[in-house]
């Protein structure tokens, strides 16, 4: 079933079975995947490093596109689903042991993901614009997937939820895991095109064909808010 005609893959090109977006609002959650000061907070100031510079310089169509549309459209979300008394989760990366012997291997490994994120570290800490409050659960997780290695599924299903609107970063890493991990475990799953981003378009492109329309639905936030409404 498609609901759109966006992202669709090869596999999908021949369906005709078409569905609306519908959202049981007792029965949603939203959930925000690592938008940590680590991965989207734009590196600045007077002292930076080369090495930083640089980074900044090669990642700035990212950085761009996480201030003027992934974190503006969170926001909306976030405070769409907070009027309407929706559950909102948190997932973050964040070991339990300061030198970081709990992460998983994916995040031991070299490499652009090899992280510690210690407890207490600032880079570990979720965005301002869209700081949890209180009642709002934060998982931690040492794995991509913010299902593997949590107890999440167990606390959705406590919580009566069967569906789940995803955002976050990055899209073909912790996203795609998430949702993969989600649809694995029978819930529905809503992934929000323009409040989630990987590295550049062409893998965010590439990522949302990938998932749409078999482990989860693409929409974007003004089709989610209008669902909601």
């Amino acid at each position: 079933m498609k609901v759109n005609d966006r992202y669709v893959s090869f596999y999908y090109e021949p369906d005709t079975d078409w569905g609306k977006i519908e959202i049981e609002k007792q029965r949603t959650a939203l959930l925000i995947v690592d938008l940590q000061r680590v991965f989207v907070e734009r590196p600045s100031g007077e002292n930076l490093t080369e090495e930083k510079r640089k980074f900044a310089e090669r990642w700035k169509l990212f950085f761009d596109k996480i201030e003027n549309v992934v974190l503006p459209n969170n926001q909306k979300i976030l405070k769409a689903f907070r009027e309407k008394k929706m559950e909102v989760v948190f997932a973050m990366i964040q070991s339990r042991k300061k030198d970081g012997r709990d992460r998983s291997l994916v995040q031991k490994a070299t490499g652009f993901n090899e992280l510690l994120l210690p407890p207490g570290s600032k880079d570990a800490e979720i965005m301002p614009e869209i700081f949890p409050i209180e009642d709002e659960i934060v998982i931690c997780k040492t794995t991509d997937s913010a299902v593997t290695g949590t107890t999440l599924r167990l606390i959705l299903s406590n919580m009566g939820i069967d569906t789940v609107v995803v955002t976050g970063v990055f899209t073909d890493q912790c996203v795609s895991g998430t949702v993969r991990s989600l649809a694995d475990e029978s819930i529905k799953v809503w992934l929000i095109e323009d409040a989630c981003m990987a590295a550049t378009e062409e893998i965010q492109n590439h990522e949302l064909t990938v998932l749409n329309n078999i482990y989860c639905h693409v929409i974007n936030t003004e089709e989610l808010l209008e669902a909601i409404g």
